[in-house]
């Protein structure tokens, strides 16, 4: 059995899950986010600051960046495993996929860690 190092599931079928819970994680925090505002009509910065200040609410908000994470890993990961492939590109295939990779690690990453900075920083 061959592995990818860059695929962080061990197959098909626990990516295929990731994506199903990520999915299930993000429209459960729009929905709720959703419904926020449409039962807040005169909502202020005040009372967007106080529900943000709640620890649940970070929590919350915190799993959705982790599930966007996910989300986001596994969906490029199929992209770039279905469309960068020899066949398309030759033997460059392999080293513009692991830069295509990388790179959407290094964002993904950076972009986790502002949102962490956001919604636990000062």
């Amino acid at each position: 059995m061959v592995t990818n190092v860059t695929n962080f599931s061990r197959s098909g079928l626990y990516d295929w899950m990731a994506q199903r819970v990520s999915a299930v994680v993000l429209a459960a925090y729009f929905l709720f986010l959703l419904g926020y505002l449409l039962f807040s009509p005169g909502l202020t910065y005040a009372d967007w600051h106080g529900l943000f200040s709640h620890t649940a609410m970070r929590i919350f908000s915190l799993l959705a960046l982790v599930a966007l994470s996910v989300h986001a890993w596994v969906g490029m990961w199929t992209i770039s495993t279905d469309y960068l492939t020899p066949m398309a590109l030759g033997k460059a295939a392999t080293v513009v996929r692991f830069l295509f990779q990388a790179v959407c690690g290094i964002a993904m990453f950076a972009f986790f860690v502002w949102g962490v900075q956001i919604l636990w920083g000062v």
